[in-house]
């Protein structure tokens, strides 16, 4: 029985649960207050938890007492619990789950600060350009109104992009930089940790938790006020956000694809939105959705005036090219020994690993799949295994055909490792290789340690994996992409928007005076037109122009449910969905096998409708939430 009197409060437990509620004892009715962090009897046990806010119809029945933490317990912003609430709605999860995946668990299970890793220093100094008065203005100006403002900054560079870091820092305090990668995010923490000292801090998934601790301690104290990193940064516990920075905002690393399946970037914007602090974000080749935003007016478009000169950018029609090797045209070589010759830096980029892509029988045509998803497998010749790049089963390579027993095999497609054999046999010297496959086998800060400290080869190979590893500092004399074809034919609605992207970046990284060379056999495709006019804008409004015609975002939504479960569970899903609104296109489904080699059934969503969408998700989850013969997953804007 609650006495009329008694003060009831809704708490957050970082676990896959809602707010629960609880009995706030007459003593400290005054301390407890939404955010703050106290601890209650959870199963049995005390359990740390967020107080969400007053509850003035608690339910009936025998309620607990929540206890206020000793000491001086932290409290979590009013715009963060909002923004926690709005990520649950959004993204078809508990709030509970929301919490575990954001907020730090150092607020839950304090750790003492303790002496981490030694970290290996990697090349701090930037040289960062001069940004004009002119193009920092409007958003200077957003940030001193203390009213939320968008930006989305089309940069000319990384460099550019850095460079505005550099002085937006000078301007204002309390910021948050995000950093698709951890590589970038530790270099540019490097490049400021100087000039601002105790004011910065670096938050990321590599850092010991003793220092993690620190710094978390040291954002709720008010010591720092600067925070740089990747997902972690995000939802640094600052009591006041300015200005939020989104750096190489396009990248795919920001859609977090465990647990919750969300975007960095969004959750960015909409913090921003509830701390009514402005929001830069910045590319040098925006992705659509963004770019769709900005010209709708719902961001602010900047784009710099800049004299930034670009490399020459070259195009090699493998439909005429003689070939010097299958995936290496007579141009292309030509080009890089001349630039060899003259001791140059020269990357070819070619996005398949391993050493060839099919291994196939020449007398009956068979190719070796794996045989749980029944997807070509790769050769690794290194390690003479076949390994399939989806669930990393590994198996031998057979000394016969599996079916005629011949031993008449033939390799098709090149993989780096291939690249890396043919290019060291053509030009008599060491090169380096950098993919996943490489990069696994030692530390990646070692990597790019040996990457920038100009101890290496002049001959770079690898993966779109490197471009982003490569320094703004570190540019390159040529580059030559090899098989660009298989990132323009992907079947995906994105595709070309991500080899724009993709392209984009390593012209980024070579020298203005060098030169960028591109294999294709689709030279008319109008994606290089723009390319070499660096014409963002016109591919940008093509692209746009096609998806409306389709109905793809940013003009409809799109929503995933992955699911395993019997095939007449199956069915009674696509029913539900069927049924649930006419403004819903279902596409699909197909069928898949996951990493582990379980056997999914997928079903995409599509609507201009979210709502529609997200309801119709919330009914299959109600109509199967307690069978445990169904795993279902959401997706909400899968990228």
């Amino acid at each position: 029985m609650i006495k009329f009197f008694m003060q009831c409060f809704d708490v957050l437990f970082p676990i896959n649960l809602g707010p629960l509620t609880y009995i706030c004892p007459e003593s400290l009715s005054e301390i407890v207050q939404p955010g703050l962090v106290i601890q209650a009897p959870l199963k049995n046990k005390l359990t740390r938890g967020i107080v969400l806010g007053k509850n003035s119809s608690p339910p009936s029945g025998t309620l607990k007492e929540l206890q206020v933490i000793p000491g001086e317990p932290a409290i979590v912003g009013k715009s963060m619990l909002k923004l926690i609430l709005w990520m649950s709605d959004y993204y078809i999860a508990s709030e509970g789950l929301v919490l575990k995946q954001t907020l730090p668990g150092e607020l839950f299970s304090p750790t003492q600060p303790r002496k981490g890793r030694k970290k290996i220093s990697l090349q701090s100094r930037i040289d960062f350009l001069d940004i004009a008065s002119e193009d920092v203005l409007d958003i200077t100006a957003a940030i001193n109104s203390a009213k939320y403002t968008g930006f989305l900054l089309h940069a000319p560079s990384l460099l550019y992009e850095y460079s505005m870091v550099s002085r937006l820092l000078q301007t204002t305090g309390n910021i948050i930089v995000l950093l698709p990668d951890i590589a970038q995010a530790n270099l540019l923490h490097d490049a400021f940790k100087d000039m601002y000292a105790e004011r910065l801090c670096l938050l990321h998934g590599e850092l010991s938790r003793g220092k993690r601790s620190e710094y978390i301690e040291g954002i709720i104290s008010g010591r720092h006020d600067i925070v740089i990193g990747t997902r972690a940064a995000l939802f640094a516990p600052l009591k006041k956000v300015s200005l939020i920075m989104v750096l190489n905002e396009h990248s795919r690393l920001y859609k977090i694809e465990e647990g919750i399946r969300y975007n960095m970037r969004d959750a960015a914007v909409m913090r921003g939105f509830m701390e009514k602090a402005a929001v830069l974000l910045s590319s040098i080749s925006p992705s659509i959705d963004s770019y769709f935003n900005a010209i709708t007016n719902k961001y602010r478009l900047v784009k710099p005036s800049s004299d930034i000169k670009r490399p020459a950018i070259r195009i090699a029609d493998m439909r005429f090219e003689k070939k010097i090797k299958p995936d290496l045209s007579k141009t292309v070589f030509d080009a890089a020994q001349k630039h060899i010759k003259k001791n140059d830096r020269v990357m070819f980029v070619i996005n398949r690993r391993g050493y060839s892509s099919l291994l196939l029988c020449n007398e009956c045509g068979y190719i070796e799949k794996c045989h749980a998803c029944n997807i070509h497998m790769t050769l690794h010749k290194n390690d003479n295994l076949l390994k399939c790049h989806h669930c990393n089963k590994i198996q031998p390579v057979p000394e016969r055909c599996p079916r005629c027993k011949s031993h008449n095999f033939e390799l098709l497609g090149s993989g780096t490792q291939r690249v890396q054999e043919y290019i060291e046999e053509l030009f008599g010297m060491a090169t380096m290789r950098f993919d996943s496959d490489n990069v696994k086998k030692k530390s990646e800060k070692e990597e790019l340690s040996r990457l920038i400290s100009g101890d290496f080869s002049k001959i770079l190979i690898g993966t779109k994996l490197m471009t982003g590893r490569i320094m703004v500092t570190d540019k390159y004399s040529m580059a030559a992409v090899l098989n660009i074809d298989s990132s323009l034919n992907l079947p995906d609605f994105r595709a070309m928007e991500k080899a724009y992207q993709e392209l984009s970046s390593i012209i980024d990284v070579v020298e203005s005076k060098g030169e960028v060379l591109i294999q294709t056999r689709f030279s008319r495709n109008p994606l290089f037109k723009h390319l070499r006019l660096n014409d963002y804008s016109s591919f940008a409004k093509e692209e746009l122009s096609l998806r409306k015609s389709l109905g793809y975002p940013p003009y409809a939504k799109l929503l995933n449910i992955t699911f395993r479960s019997p095939i007449e569970i199956s069915e009674r899903i696509m029913k539900i969905i069927r049924n649930s609104d006419p403004k819903i296109e279902m596409l699909g489904p197909t069928t898949n096998r996951n990493k582990k080699g379980i056997e999914e059934f997928s079903i995409i969503l599509k609507s201009a409708d979210r709502k529609a969408l997200n309801t119709a998700a919330r009914k299959v989850l109600k109509t199967f939430d307690r069978s445990k013969k169904i795993q279902i997953r959401i997706d909400v804007d899968p990228a």
